[in-house]
């Protein structure tokens, strides 16, 4: 009896496996930490894309939804109004944008490619904004199109939309949380004296 070919090694990502094991090890040095378990960590990233200024043009919601597909990999959630605002000219239900929550090696991945390859592609960049973390330590970073894409045609970005994207990182402080994106190689814009 013939025996069933071995199954291929399950490949990690470039990042998850860097941290794990370096990362981890180094983090809980630099910061002082007492336990490994409270070395910060990613926990997920979030790409979102608001329509605030085309809620009734299809073209627009089409464009950003097969953006989010090609640069995630996952299919878009439509996100809805939940309260009406008559200022807005927005009532409860209405569409409003579309976003994609990226976990494990997905999540990995895409911060390679953003890191690597998006980031450096941008026009007149000199860094990321370092002040850009809420209290718990999140950090969010926006783009004005999705052009710098390498996965999109040109085609795909005539119709110009803005993105955000949100590393939401479990490390108790943004000082932390820094620490462990300085590590994945985010360039930070230095801080003016």
């Amino acid at each position: 009896m013939a025996k069933s070919p071995a199954s291929a090694p399950a490949t990690t990502a470039r990042f998850r496996g860097q941290y794990k094991n370096e990362y981890m090890a180094q983090l809980k040095d630099e910061l002082h930490l007492a336990n490994i378990n409270q070395v910060p960590r990613l926990d997920k990233i979030v790409v979102n894309v608001g329509l605030g200024r085309a809620k009734e043009d299809k073209k627009v919601m089409d464009a950003a939804t097969n953006t989010l597909r090609k640069i995630t990999g996952q299919e878009p959630v439509v996100t809805t109004a939940r309260k009406s605002i008559a200022s807005f000219k927005l009532r409860e239900g209405m569409k409003i944008g579309l976003k994609v929550t990226l976990r494990g090696d997905q999540m990995y991945e895409f911060m390679d490619r953003l890191i690597s390859i998006v980031i450096p592609r941008l026009r007149d960049f000199h860094g990321v904004n370092p002040r850009a973390f809420d209290k718990q330590g999140n950090y969010s970073l926006g783009f004005v199109d999705q052009s710098v894409f390498p996965e999109l045609s040109f085609d795909e970005t005539t119709t110009s939309h803005g993105l955000q994207v949100v590393f939401v990182i479990h490390g108790n402080s943004p000082e932390n949380a820094k620490a462990l994106l300085a590590k994945f190689g985010m360039p930070f814009e230095k801080e003016k004296k």
